[in-house]
């Protein structure tokens, strides 16, 4: 089945919103008019209003870095879906492996946000990984399923079209260590597998599932020629033109 490649920028805590709408409009000329692959840039919450001014007259996508799981109420910080959007989001990376370890997400609250976001027409990142002990012991797979399986509790099939995997090695992001092309898409293929027991084969076939954990220009050919890689989840790269746009030539020459 063919998806389409996504390559997506978690920009993290970075960039003011002019610094912002200064990277915007370099992603915008070098990458915003071709439309073979799917780009998203997910900005801070406070850049994220200029940037959808400036993505409007583009094939870039918008999306943010988190999401509360609740409507509205009294919960001082927090941003709703509605909130989102509201600014034209598409997107929205949720489970990311900073919320788990800095602000203890659990796989229980994250499904939450992921069934919020659907309830809202916004397509949830649903990140995924081990962190390095685990993967030295030999359960990077175990707990990467019971993340999905969790993560996934109660997600509709009828909503599958709008669902994004990213599988994110903890012990890869932001270290420039990067697993193998050979490392990755045994995960990715795992993954899917998990998503056809819960979805069904054609629905598992049909879910993106990128990778995330150090892909750069010099190693993204490698990593997007594999069959069950579908796009990236750029954080360190994504925060300049150049490096950000040299992935998205990477995933256009992989569906050429």
């Amino acid at each position: 089945m063919s998806r389409k490649y996504l390559i997506a920028g978690n920009w993290k805590m970075n960039k003011t919103a002019t610094e912002a709408a200064d990277l915007v409009q370099e992603i915008n000329s070098l990458a915003g008019s071709q439309t073979s692959v799917q780009v998203c840039i997910c900005p801070s919450f406070t850049a994220l209003s200029k940037s959808s001014e400036l993505v409007e007259e583009s094939e870039v996508f918008l999306g943010a870095q988190d999401m509360s799981p609740e409507p509205s109420g009294a919960f001082t910080g927090e941003v709703s879906a509605e909130m989102l959007r509201d600014l034209y989001v598409t997107f929205v990376i949720l489970g990311h492996s900073e919320r788990r370890q800095y602000f203890n997400e659990t796989n229980e609250v994250i499904n939450r946000k992921i069934l919020a976001a659907i309830q809202n027409n916004l397509k949830p990142i649903f990140c995924i990984g081990e962190t390095l002990d685990e993967r030295e012991s030999g359960s990077t797979l175990e707990v990467v399923r019971t993340q999905v399986r969790e993560g996934l509790a109660g997600y509709p099939s009828s909503a599958i079209e709008n669902l994004v995997l990213a599988y994110e090695p903890v012990w890869a992001i932001g270290t420039g260590k990067t697993a193998t092309d050979e490392m990755a898409q045994e995960v990715h293929a795992d993954i899917r597998k998990v998503l056809k027991e819960m979805f069904g084969d054609s629905a598992g076939d049909s879910v993106r599932i990128l990778y995330g954990g150090s892909m750069k220009p010099e190693n993204a050919d490698g990593l997007l020629s594999q069959p069950d890689v579908d796009g990236g989840l750029i954080g360190g790269a994504s925060l300049t033109s150049r490096a950000f746009c040299g992935i998205v030539d990477a995933a256009g020459r992989a569906c050429a």
